[in-house]
């Protein structure tokens, strides 16, 4: 088989003829041509599509990276808030327990809180802020447990303190009357003898206001030999009293009674001469003087 081409050249008819072979061989050489243009086409747009996911994946990564910047930043910026919030709660506690001690009149050296807890120890190299929030952190809980056990210990004080002082006796046991005895050895007014008489008398107008000098349970409320109409109060911490010859009785056995309140109406009940109240301090059950009692005020 023969190609023949017809064309002109300089303006003069030209005739070319291929032979088979030749004719082959062009055939073969263009096809693969093709083939090679479309080869080069199908590599390149699979390239173009795999940097196109590249460039996407990488986007996604940036956007994941300044969200957890974000996010990092904002509980970096949460953990200060409540790093300040702690540090001002211990300045807090600070002043607090310096103005119990300052109050309380208790010795300032053995509850100091001006000073921080002593602590110490070798520097080590800061790896990230994270150790540096982490070591504050270990500081501040030291301190608020180093306070909290210095106001329990200064409040387990004060309130022991404040539970003598309140079931300590104190005061007179009338509102409105006379000391008309006191505590001693004296004559007796039915024998004459010189007798020991182990409390105070108060008189006043029949039928006025016996008060409790402490607050207490009621112990005994009714009639004793010697005593008449008498009421008994157990205050704690080894401290009782008594109020004899009373006209009425306000309380009974088991009520809790408080400082000042009314317990009984004035009388001359029992081995009495006239309207008073016989008025007994006991500690560890034995009457002791109660004019100490009588003259505080706390």
């Amino acid at each position: 088989m023969n190609i023949i081409f017809l064309g002109k050249f300089h303006g003069k008819p030209v005739r070319w003829q291929m032979g088979l072979v030749a004719s082959s061989i062009v055939f073969s050489g263009f096809l693969s041509l093709m083939a090679a243009a479309g080869y080069w086409w199908g590599v390149s747009s699979g390239q173009l599509n795999q940097l196109a996911d590249v460039e996407k994946e990488l986007a996604q990564q940036k956007s994941l990276i300044a969200t957890a910047r974000t996010n990092a930043q904002s509980e970096l910026d949460a953990l200060a808030a409540r790093l300040g919030l702690m540090q001002a709660h211990v300045t807090r506690l600070d002043a607090l327990g310096e103005r119990l001690v300052r109050i309380s009149k208790l010795d300032s050296k053995e509850f100091n809180f001006k000073h921080a807890p002593a602590f110490g120890g070798p520097h080590e190299v800061d790896n990230g802020i994270s150790v540096e929030f982490e070591n504050v952190l270990g500081d501040l809980s030291d301190q608020l447990n180093n306070r909290e056990q210095q106001l329990a210990i200064l409040e387990n004080v004060l309130m022991t303190k404040q539970v003598r002082q309140e079931t300590r006796p104190s005061g007179r046991p009338i509102t409105k009357g006379w000391t008309s005895s006191y505590y001693g050895k004296r004559t007796d007014p039915f024998t004459g003898k010189l007798e020991m008489h182990k409390g105070m008398d108060f008189a006043g107008r029949e039928g006025s206001e016996i008060v409790a000098v402490s607050s207490g349970v009621v112990t005994w409320a009714g009639s004793r030999y010697g005593y008449g109409k008498l009421i008994e109060i157990n205050h704690g911490h080894g401290y009782t009293t008594r109020y004899g010859h009373n006209a009425k009785i306000l309380v009974n056995v088991g009520d809790v009674v408080e400082k000042g309140q009314a317990i009984s109406l004035m009388g001359s009940t029992g081995r009495s001469t006239g309207p008073h109240v016989h008025y007994e301090v006991l500690f560890n059950d034995r009457q002791v003087d109660p004019l100490s009692f009588v003259q505080s005020r706390s």
